[in-house]
């Protein structure tokens, strides 16, 4: 799935946003008793990870409205597929997904580090920023 808009990485903004917000709650009241202290790192990891790129998409969003160029949209969707793969991953295993599942993680952090260079690139491509 490769998002061509705006609207579609301010969803993806806002579903993240969202779901971090409520997972960290859920994790501070509901399961600090269930899950062990390793677990809790680990969904912990992914929440820091995932609520301190939701920013980043806002501004991709903005990016792409202002200064349409395919490289805001290939940074976003670097972005929102590195964060379904590192965070997604690490929930799983918090919850009790087998750990082989932690090959996927890395693969995440580097689509988000892809983004990031990505990220520089368009900045870089315009030279009025």
């Amino acid at each position: 799935m490769y998002i061509k808009s705006t609207r579609a990485v301010l969803l993806w903004a806002a579903f993240f946003g969202f779901a971090g917000v409520a997972l960290g709650a859920f994790a501070a009241h509901a399961l600090k008793q269930a899950l062990n202290a390793y677990s809790l790192g680990v969904l912990r990891t992914g929440l820091d990870y995932q609520l301190w790129h939701v920013p980043v998409l806002l501004w991709l969003a903005s990016a792409i409205k202002l200064w349409p160029h395919r490289f805001w949209l290939l940074a976003a969707n670097l972005f929102i597929a590195g964060l379904v793969l590192f965070c997604g991953s690490l929930y799983l295993i918090a919850f009790g997904a087998p750990r082989w599942l932690g090959a996927v993680t890395p693969l995440g952090g580097l689509l988000m580090l892809a983004a990031w260079l990505t990220l520089a690139w368009a900045v870089l491509k315009h030279r009025e920023l």
